[in-house]
């Protein structure tokens, strides 16, 4: 007995690639969030938070290339905690366009490589930097009209450069609510600082 088949050589396999702490991926405990059901970046939040207040696990599917991302969230239940404490040197936020470590220094997304790069290799060399990339803890925030867009660039692009540089998906990703910056103070009047103290 002999089977035939066209084969096509242009087919490729499509891989299933999980993303997040592995300590809380459980398949059956994630839920799907789609994003085409929200209409800002605030309500994503608000079900993030009901997800995971009923004890199940936050996720968002990304269709790339011939690869299926699954990235599962690591937000905890607020209801739960009056606090958690979180070393600012073992986050990295990503909001938007840019990559901002501790409110110090501060980069364009074209340099997410250079950026984690130097938290996971730091192994506690710098105290400012990550203490292990166990440790490593992503932070992402989006907000504006394309906020969907921005979501999904940032999340492609993280587990891209993440796998990359580490040969794993074992990551740490948190969404969190905006930091909204304060504006600078007007600059100082001069002038009038020399009508006070004339003699200086």
């Amino acid at each position: 007995m002999v089977g035939c088949q066209n084969i096509n050589k242009d087919d490729k396999t499509i891989n299933d690639v999980k993303f997040g702490n592995q300590d809380i991926i459980i398949d059956n405990l994630g839920v799907e969030l789609n994003l085409n059901q929200f209409n800002d970046f605030k309500e994503l939040l608000s079900r993030v938070e009901d997800i995971t207040c009923n004890d199940s696990i936050p996720k968002i599917t990304l269709d790339v290339e011939n690869e299926i991302r699954t990235v599962y969230f690591s937000n905890p239940c607020w209801e739960n905690f009056l606090c958690i404490l979180i070393k600012e040197r073992n986050v990295i936020e990503i909001e938007n366009d840019s990559i901002n470590k501790s409110d110090r220094d501060f980069f364009g997304l074209d340099s997410l490589n250079f950026a984690l790069k130097r938290d996971i290799d730091n192994n506690g060399k710098n105290p400012r930097l990550a203490r292990t990339p166990e440790k490593l803890m992503i932070n992402i925030s989006v907000d504006g009209k394309k906020w969907k867009e921005k979501l999904v660039r940032n999340l492609e692009l993280l587990t891209s450069t993440y796998t990359n540089i580490t040969g794993n998906t074992n990551l740490t990703i948190v969404l969190v609510n905006p930091i909204k910056v304060p504006p600078p103070p007007p600059p100082l009047d001069y002038k009038y600082i020399q009508d006070i103290f004339p003699n200086n």
